[in-house]
């Protein structure tokens, strides 16, 4: 940490969480901690694509959406009536589909140019399409009437759940390689118009394809990396432990459970930012913060900018799904319809202007700093209410109307603390240095 202030923000960071746990719970707490330990990811992997090169991303919410489905593809155990419905169809016709987009541009470059090329690829692609469709189409349709009250879906490959966390980092790099190699070379608000599309076509394809994700009806009862509460509450040797210190071993379970996520979010965290301080301070960090600052004159010197630019964009959309997969495990459920641009977009850009872009240790503060802030602001608004209203009737028409704002004050209050960080620190709390 470079700047002199890190110290004292994490350390306040750290008093409003033992102040959480003090005044309300720490089960409440430890969940304020692990979720914004993800969300500090999510914002490293945001300052890594503009702290670094300049690229505005605001498809943040697509990239952790492939995090979350990674957990599903890679743990849940595959649904074998489902496959034998139509599962292989479905592969053959995931593959027609390849061979067919990839057949289109074998054939525009190669196809002599006195012949109608465009006509050519294009008779190509619709019936392609349709093959596609009468193969796609009725396996669907198998898969979705298995079981479809708990099933109605091909499910994954039975891995240990930490396997998709990497794997959810690839899946989303995957996908921000097809945006960057189309998007890149052009003006950045083609960037901008891309991936905010693609994002949104990715959460499309989760809530509808219900083969894939069981769309709306979610997937439930994912695998964890960390014993269950259940277990640790009949287990001889933890009820024992409770004991001993004075504890209940209902609401200890939890707590250990919750610690245990908070160490293995803690490991990632401290293994993405070191990484990403090594690459900060190389000859590599250098260069893309030279183009970052002056694309025309990098050109100048030999550099290949679009090439660097899809390498960032490619990296920081990794640690996006990576951070989308750690929290679909601690959820312990894929969600479709709970990714909202609001919350994984926006305000994972609130919190690396808040913290500081362009610093790693500032969007890790912003990260916290602003989820702890989204989780409090409402319970502290209605003590506030209800502490300068005590006077008033509970029917009172003030007290009612203070009451029902209350949820106002969630976005803005994330509007307010950027104007105030814009106005008095614009460069975030812990500048770039």
């Amino acid at each position: 940490m470079t700047n002199s202030r890190a110290p004292l923000y994490f350390a306040i960071m750290g008093a409003l969480i033992l102040g959480v746990g003090i005044f309300e719970s720490w089960n409440n707490a430890l969940f304020i901690l692990n979720f914004g330990l993800i969300s500090a990811i999510m914002a490293l992997g945001v300052n890594l694509q503009w702290g670094y090169a300049g690229l505005f991303n605001v498809g943040v919410v697509g990239f952790v959406a492939l995090g979350g489905l990674s957990v599903v593809l890679t743990s849940v155990s595959p649904v074998g009536d489902a496959w034998e419905a139509g599962g292989m169809q479905i592969l053959i016709s995931l593959l027609l589909a390849v061979g067919v987009i990839a057949g289109a541009i074998i054939g525009w470059s190669r196809l002599p140019k006195n012949l109608p090329r465009g006509l050519i690829v294009a008779i190509w692609l619709i019936g392609g399409f349709f093959a596609f469709r009468a193969l796609f189409d009725p396996a669907v349709a198998a898969i979705e009437a298995v079981n479809p009250a708990q099933a109605g879906f091909l499910g994954g490959l039975g891995l240990p759940v930490l396997i998709a966390w990497p794997v959810g980092g690839l899946f989303a790099a995957g996908v921000a390689w097809l945006i960057g190699k189309t998007a890149l070379g052009l003006r950045s608000d083609y960037l901008a118009i891309a991936t905010l599309g693609i994002g949104e076509i990715i959460i499309a394809v989760l809530k509808n394809e219900d083969w894939l994700s069981r769309g709306v009806k979610n997937v439930n009862g994912l695998p964890r990396p960390v014993p269950y509460e259940v277990d640790l509450q009949q287990s001889e040797g933890f009820v024992s432990w409770m004991e001993r210190i004075g504890a209940d071993p209902v609401t200890g379970s939890t707590i250990f459970v919750k610690l245990l996520y908070a160490v293995l979010f803690i490991a990632v965290i401290v293994l993405i930012v070191t990484l990403m301080q090594l690459a900060l301070n190389s000859p590599w960090g250098r260069m893309m913060r030279a183009i970052r600052d002056n694309e025309t004159a990098s050109e100048a010197m030999g550099k290949d900018v679009t090439a660097r630019h899809l390498q960032i964009f490619v990296l920081g959309a990794a640690i996006c799904g990576i951070a989308g997969a750690m929290m679909t495990t601690l959820d312990g459920q894929l969600t479709p319809a709970s990714y909202q641009p609001l919350r994984f977009t926006f305000l994972v850009w609130v919190m690396v202007i808040v913290g500081g872009s362009g610093n790693n240790w500032g969007a890790v503060l912003g990260g916290m700093f602003i989820w702890f802030l989204w989780v409090e602001v409402e319970p502290i608004s209605i003590f506030l209410v209800n502490t300068l209203t005590s006077g008033m009737d509970a029917t009172s028409p003030i007290r009612e109307g203070l009451l029902d704002r209350v949820a106002y004050l969630r976005p803005f209050t994330m509007g307010l603390i950027l104007l105030l960080v814009l106005r008095f620190s614009p460069h975030g709390l812990l500048p770039e240095k």
